[in-house]
């Protein structure tokens, strides 16, 4: 064979070597790649995930880890009887059902930190000595402490204050992230959830294992008119000039939409039609609104996407775009309509109105230690997104305040601590047998940023816009006078 022909065939050969080689290099740093993926980011969801049966394994060597609130107070823990036996053990029931969960013997937990932290309650960091020792003389070693952001006290108070009543209640702090509260009513005993579960599934009228904090899903009523008066004021330049005459209804073509009781607000500007919640004045600068725009913005607040939680959580939905009939701008536009919001999601707005325009990421669990207190690992608060910007933060946070100062809040006014918010009703059901929900969204101590709550309380008569806002007040003083 001649020279030329065996150097081709020879480089021939070293190309198709080396795409050889090329293809397993790259097809082992995509495995790395995805082995790295997979321990940061999915190995504590798949070892969580209640159907893996390491988990019992888990349990046969270690005894579950405490949960405990701020303050130590213990809100789960696992009770050791003869012969080894181990139960789980909630000390305040129902309060804590839905944030903190269940694990009790036969019952996969698939709600809470009981679920979230699994793999943490499950796994001991004691001293090594210490566990050489239990694992000599065949006893269990004690699992890591969860130390949550919850306050026991706030809970329980947010609890005493929903009463009977279906509901939601939601604090948090706006410029740290710390969830201080979440309850969702009706709730169920993690105690008993092993003779219960087959009923508390089975209840549909109720629905007492749905977390109605982060996965109810509700019409906002008069609370979303803070979104329409953010885009109002971002699209209007001369937005403090607005004015409106109210006759206690507004009427355009076939559509009637009345303000609360029917009520004459006279003449109104922006800051007095806010804090009086006037339906025809809100409708009035909603017809005024590009609506690709105002997609745009309640995009940019979260709605119709994922929201940043460690617990499972809904999407609220926001239904206008570019091609939305007047009838449904003006219902949106008053908070009504078909958009759906959860109170967790209300909350997050909220905080980042009292937070300059910043969404710190909301987290639940502040510190993990071992059963001596020595820290494992902890959360340090850090910055989600910019929902607004700080200036449109701060006027919002201006017409919050007049809301309790001169508008429907005014039971929180006289308060000892500084309040702005929200109040708002929706309307619920058929004609005939029509019902509301009445919401409160909020923040404390203004300048301080100190709390924000959310209270949403389901399936009121008719009747009453400011329901909520007396239970936000025995809230907070139960807050502000311990």
């Amino acid at each position: 064979m001649p020279r030329k022909e065996k150097g081709y065939l020879k480089k021939s050969q070293n190309k198709e070597f080396a795409r050889v080689t090329w293809a397993f290099v790259l097809l082992f740093l995509v495995m790395m790649g995805y082995l790295v993926y997979f321990n940061l980011f999915q190995a504590a969801d798949i070892v969580n995930n209640p159907f893996n049966p390491r988990q019992d394994a888990f349990t046969k060597r270690v005894i579950r880890g405490r949960i405990v609130d701020q303050n130590g107070h213990v809100l789960a823990h696992t009770e050791v009887g003869e012969g080894g036996n181990t139960r789980r053990s909630y000390p305040y029931g129902a309060a804590f059902g839905h944030v903190i969960g269940y694990s009790l013997p036969g019952v996969r937990s698939t709600l809470g930190l009981e679920m979230t932290e699994n793999f943490t309650l499950l796994t001991s960091n004691s001293f090594f000595l210490e566990q050489l020792q239990n694992d000599f003389l065949g006893r269990k070693n004690i699992g890591d402490t969860v130390e949550t952001t919850l306050d026991r006290d706030l809970q329980l108070a947010a609890v005493n204050a929903l009463g009977g009543h279906h509901g939601a209640v939601l604090v948090m702090e706006a410029n740290t992230g710390r969830i201080r509260t979440m309850v969702s009513a009706p709730s169920f005993d993690p105690n008993t959830v092993d003779v219960t579960i087959d009923a508390l599934f089975q209840d549909e009228v109720n629905s007492p294992l749905l977390n109605r904090v982060t996965q109810g899903l509700y019409a906002p009523g008069s609370i979303f008119k803070t979104v329409t008066l953010l885009e109002y004021m971002r699209q209007v330049s001369g937005y403090q000039d607005f004015s409106y005459q109210c006759f206690g209804s507004f009427t355009m073509y076939d559509t009637t939409i009345a303000c609360f009781n029917h009520t004459a607000h006279g003449r109104v500007d922006v800051g007095s039609a806010f804090a009086h919640s006037c339906n025809g004045a809100f409708i009035e600068m909603g017809l005024r609104l590009n609506l690709t725009d105002f997609q745009a913005t309640a995009w940019e607040l979260l709605f119709n996407q994922h929201l940043p939680t460690v617990l499972e959580s809904s999407r609220s939905s926001f239904a206008v775009n570019a091609d939305t009939g007047v009838a449904e701008q003006m219902m949106t536009a008053m908070g009504q309509g078909q958009t759906m919001v959860s109170p967790y999601h209300m909350g997050l707005i909220t905080a980042a109105i009292a937070n300059d325009g910043v969404l710190m990421e909301p987290f639940l669990v502040e510190r993990v230690t071992n059963h001596t207190g020595s820290e494992i690992r902890s959360t340090i608060p850090q910055v989600y997104r910019e929902l607004m910007t700080a200036s449109e933060a701060s006027r919002l946070r201006e017409y919050m305040r007049q809301v309790v100062t001169d508008g429907t809040g005014r039971w929180i006014a006289d308060a000892p601590y500084v309040v702005g918010g929200k109040t708002g009703t929706a309307e619920v059901g058929e004609a005939g047998a029509m019902r509301s929900h009445s919401w409160f969204m909020g923040h404390t101590n203004i300048r301080g940023n100190e709390l924000v709550i959310v209270i949403v309380i389901e399936g009121l008569a008719t009747g009453d816009e400011t329901r909520a806002v007396p239970l936000v007040r025995q809230i907070l003083d139960a807050y502000y006078y311990r």
